[in-house]
């Protein structure tokens, strides 16, 4: 017959076995939990964050974003809102080098480019570009220089 504080000592056993897995179970909810709550405040936040860009009213100002399309040139309009790219070959064209016009290749090599087809029909591709969107005239062809005066 097995004694009595034996039964309990295996009782015990058991019932402490339970307990450490339900300690590990909950230990791993309470990570998940965390996780969902954490998740949920960054919706909560991306939700407050676009409500409030979509209450302000729109902004006539255009910003620089690499990779973007030259913006029609408007009234009060600086270079500043062109890419990068574009930025750099007007300040060559607003030049004192540039003020009887200058040939793409002479362009280029005014940019620190190579004088290379490739790179020389990338400038003149950009610099037609401009010119379309009012930002720089072709005076003759192949030839650009940038506008005098204000935008407008």
């Amino acid at each position: 017959m097995p004694s009595v504080l034996g039964l309990l000592e295996a009782r015990e056993k058991k019932v402490r076995e339970e307990v450490a897995r339900l300690r590990e179970e909950a230990e791993r909810v309470q990570a998940a939990l965390g996780e969902a709550e954490r998740a949920l405040q960054r919706l909560a936040d991306a939700r407050a964050m676009v409500a409030e860009v979509l209450a302000e009213p729109p902004c006539a100002v255009v910003e620089p974003v690499a990779g973007a399309v030259v913006p029609r040139r408007a009234e009060g309009m600086t270079a500043t809102v062109l890419p990068a790219d574009y930025q750099r070959i007007m300040s060559v064209l607003e030049s004192d080098a540039a003020r009887e016009g200058m040939r793409c290749q002479q362009l280029a090599a005014a940019l620190g480019l190579q004088a290379v087809p490739a790179k020389v029909e990338g400038v003149r591709s950009k610099a037609k570009r401009l010119v379309e969107r009012g930002w720089a005239l072709q005076v003759r062809p192949g030839v650009f220089t940038a506008l005098e005066g204000p935008a407008g």
